[in-house]
């Protein structure tokens, strides 16, 4: 396993670890998912950084695991972060920042709604 060799924080083992959280998500394994998510977050925080791009793609990923779960106030706050951490680093209009700003769209939709 990547984790055994590579050790738990590589970054290609915790681009795995999200892989298998992204598949828990696609099959509605909310719990699973968000497990995993929040456990390459911690690690991607600690060994990465705020700013890395990994770091905030697994963070949107959780985001997106509470909004498929009707978890709207959770799916804002780390949507903020990242819509905030990607204009700060990338700028106003790189495409990652523009997804963060329509991710963030929709979930505001869905709390007005």
């Amino acid at each position: 396993s990547k984790r055994g060799l590579l050790g738990p924080a590589h970054p290609s083992t915790l681009s795995s670890i999200g892989n298998l959280a992204s598949t828990y998500r696609t099959q509605g394994r909310w719990k699973e998912a968000e497990d995993l998510g929040v456990q390459v977050i911690e690690m991607s925080l600690r060994v990465l950084g705020q700013e890395y791009p990994d770091t905030l793609t697994g963070i949107a990923n959780l985001a997106e695991t509470y909004w498929h779960q009707g978890r709207w106030k959770e799916a804002e706050e780390l949507g903020v972060q990242v819509r905030e951490t990607r204009t700060r680093v990338l700028g106003h209009e790189h495409p990652d920042t523009l997804t963060s700003i329509a991710n963030l769209a929709v979930t505001y939709w869905e709390l007005l709604v």
